[in-house]
Order: C-alpha cells, then sequence, then structure tokens
C-alpha cells in the first residue's frame, strides 16, 4: 500500500522543552502558535478537505463528542519529557506523528547531576525524602571508580514512581495510593553505550538541595518494600534499615527531627513540623552534600534517575537526580537542529523559518515522498468530485464508499 505523500509543512521537529512545564503541555503550546499560521495551514485545508469528502456512510460514523470537534493541528511526541528535565523532546506534525515510533528505540544522550545523601520516593529532587544517609566519605575518585560497573549491558530495574504498567495499573498509581505493585519490579537489560563524570562539586559549592518534604507514611512502607540500594539481598535490607531507622550515628535525622545539623548530614523535614516561624522560608545555607555532573549516552528503556539512585547506593550512601537534560535523541542534538521554546513567543517571523528547515532535513533524511500544497489540494478536489458523482449516479442505497486513494484515511 503506498503511503500518503508528505505537505512540506509536515513530518518531524525537535524543541528544546523548558522545565516545569510536561510535554503534553509543550504540544499544547506548539497547537497554539502553529493553528493561524499559513505554514500549517495547507494541512488544515487537506484535512477539512478529505472530512467534506466522506460519503453519508462515512460521516454517520463521526457521531462521538471527539469527532464533532473542531479540526486540530495533528501533533504528538516520541518520548515524554520529566517537568522537572528539559531538552530535545521530538514532536511529529500531521503524518509525522505516524514516524514518532521510531525515537522510541533510538540511542539518546543526557547530562545529569546528582546528588548525594539523601534518597526520594520518585528518585529526583521533585519527590519527597523517604531516607537520608551519611556522605562525608563521598569522593570524585570513588565516583569514578563506581561508574565503571554502570557501563556497557546492564540490568536496571524502573523507579517505582515510573509510567510502566503492572497489571494494567501503572506503577506510579501504585505508589500513590500506598500500595505495594502485586509483583516484584523486574531488572530490565539496558546499554550504556557512554558514560562521564564531567564536573565534581563539593558540599557547599553547589546550588542544588534535597527536597524539605517526607514522604508520607504510607509511601515509605511501600518504598521500603521495593527499593533496592545495593547487590544482594541481606546486603540491601541492612543498608536500607540504616537509612530509614537512623542506625547509624549522625547519618540522617529521623523524620519526626525538627533540627537542622548541616556538619553531620541533616537536612529539613518537612514544613508541617518545622519550627511555624522559620517554616516558610527557603532554606539559604548551601547543601552540604558533594554532587557530581555526568553525561551519558544510552538505548531505550534506559531511567537516568534510577542510575543516580544506584550510583548512591553502590557508594554506600544514597543519591537523587537533582538536574536532568536530554541533549540529544536521534539526529536530533541541542545547539544544531532544535527549535528554542522561546522562539514561539518571539512570533511566526521567528518559528516558522526554524521549524521549516529543521523539517525539511528530516523529510530529505527520510527520503519522503513530499507533494506540494497545490498539488495535494488538487487532489482532494478531484476526491470530492468523485464522491459526489458517486452519490448521485448510484443513490443513497449503495452499499460501498466511493474508491478511495490508499492511506489517505480520515483525519490522517
Amino acid at each position: 500500500m503506498a503511503s500518503q505523500p508528505y505537505l512540506p509543512c509536515e513530518g518531524v521537529f525537535a524543541i528544546n522543552k523548558p522545565p516545569s512545564i510536561t510535554s503534553a503541555q509543550v504540544i499544547r503550546d506548539c497547537q497554539s502558535h502553529f493553528k493561524d499560521s499559513n505554514f500549517l495551514q495547507p494541512w488544515l485545508d487537506r484535512e477539512q478537505a478529505r472530512k467534506d469528502a466522506d460519503s453519508h456512510n462515512q460521516k454517520q460514523k463521526r457521531r462521538s463528542w471527539k469527532q464533532r470537534q473542531p479540526l486540530q493541528l495533528k501533533m504528538g511526541h516520541g518520548g515524554t519529557l520529566d517537568p522537572m528535565a528539559t531538552g530535545v523532546l521530538i514532536l511529529g506534525v500531521g503524518n509525522g506523528t505516524k514516524k514518532l515510533q521510531d525515537f522510541l528505540s533510538c540511542t539518546k544522550s543526557y547530562e545529569c547531576v546528582v546528588l548525594f545523601g539523601a534518597a526520594t520516593d520518585t528518585y529526583d529532587s521533585v519527590g519527597k525524602v523517604v531516607a537520608r544517609k551519611k556522605y562525608e566519605h563521598v569522593t570524585k575518585e570513588k565516583v569514578e571508580a563506581a561508574l565503571e560497573k554502570f557501563r556497557g549491558k546492564v540490568m536496571q530495574r524502573p523507579p517505582i514512581f515510573s509510567a510502566l504498567r503492572v497489571q494494567g495499573k501503572r506503577l506510579y498509581e501504585y505508589a500513590r495510593e500506598g500500595k505495594e505493585p502485586p509483583v516484584e519490579i523486574q531488572e530490565r537489560p539496558v546499554e550504556v553505550k557512554c558514560l562521564e563524570m564531567v564536573e565534581w562539586m563539593e558540599g557547599g559549592t553547589h546550588q542544588y538541595r534535597w527536597p524539605e518534604e517526607e514522604a508520607e507514611k504510607e509511601t515509605k512502607e511501600v518504598v521500603e518494600k521495593v527499593l533496592h540500594l545495593g547487590e544482594g539481598g541481606a546486603k540491601r535490607k541492612r543498608e536500607l534499615d540504616d537509612a530509614v531507622e537512623g542506625a547509624e550515628t549522625g547519618a540522617e535525622s529521623s523524620p519526626k527531627r525538627s533540627k537542622t545539623s548541616l556538619e553531620s548530614g541533616d537536612i529539613q523535614p518537612n514544613n508541617e513540623e518545622a519550627d511555624p516561624t522559620t517554616s516558610a522560608q527557603p532554606q539559604k545555607t548551601p547543601c552540604p552534600g558533594p554532587a557530581c555532573r555526568l553525561t551519558m549516552t544510552v538505548t531505550s528503556g534506559f531511567y537516568v534517575r534510577t542510575l543516580c539512585h544506584d550510583l548512591g547506593a553502590a557508594l554506600s550512601t544514597l543519591g537523587l537526580m537533582a538536574s536532568l537534560v536530554r541533549t540529544r535523541q536521534g539526529d536530533f542534538e541541542l545547539g544544531k537542529n532544535v527549535l528554542e521554546y522561546e522562539s514561539l513567543e518571539k512570533g511566526e517571523e521567528v518559528w516558522r523559518p526554524k521549524v521549516k528547515e529543521i523539517i525539511e532535513q528530516w523529510q530529505e533524511r527520510e527520503g519522503v515522498e513530499v507533494k506540494g500544497p497545490v498539488m495535494a489540494e488538487e487532489k482532494v478536489r478531484a476526491r470530492v468530485r468523485a464522491g459526489r458523482n458517486s452519490s448521485s449516479s448510484e443513490g443513497a442505497e449503495e452499499a460501498e464508499d466511493p474508491p478511495r486513494e490508499s492511506g489517505a484515511a480520515a483525519g490522517g
């Protein structure tokens, strides 16, 4: 079956996602800016003409609420980024959405910051603290040595706060409900093609912070059962007990303590238990825990959050992901062929040339057939005329719809 030709404006491009918004919100923002653009108008015209060309029988099938809504620009993304993360987000426009699956299996490059001394339920700095542990023994040399075990083909266990489904339910849904997953989260094979430490930051010299909020008791109980902090079940259990119960003197504060001791590695507990005169004030003292910046190239299914967590365990402490940037995905790389998010607000005269260039480069790499807007519209008009002629000559009782071209299903 021949594929439908692409218009010059449809395909795949990449945008530099900013922090604090979801990947889905980026799509909505792009749709909002693109909808009135002449650049994308040929796609909307073609889809509307195709919709109008449907036979009476086909239109009867469009009775659902969603199908009756005004036509919107068809967009999707090729691999979500967490709200805290920034960097390359692949977006598909029109028929380009059919190619997004290809980007789920390609290699990706990341830059992240690991902060030592605490663990959270989400394995990153936006989660809630479930445990703390001493960190004074962690050095640059020890981190570099520990990284060796994470290179190459390794086994990795996804975090409990992830979108993986277990018996029809996402893991993060179990965690939010304070329930243990019905089956143990299994390790999966992944490959780390490159992993390097590019910056070492001593405690008190960087901007990164441990979260201040403690996890709820129910969440801690679930995490205690599924959290893995090292190799070997007995060792893993002992380390977890040390972290959660405060077995090591001066290593961490218990959830009920309100005292903050930077020298011992304690952090501020949640605001509900802190001194009411100071709980609303942000932590101004630099975080005493050391941190490091890593760069990596990994295969599909790899969790950077899990790497940060497991690296802390390998160093007999705890670690969390304090920052994440996706610098490359497939052929799209920051600083080369990625649209800056700020360009959207600067107007069509700024974002349009860049999007057009990126899509054209992708079309050339893919070798897709591209038809000009006028030619595409003429084909749709011809099909409209054919549909009308068929309806008038054969009557409303005709069982079959008018002939349609391959790949021209309603809605793209």
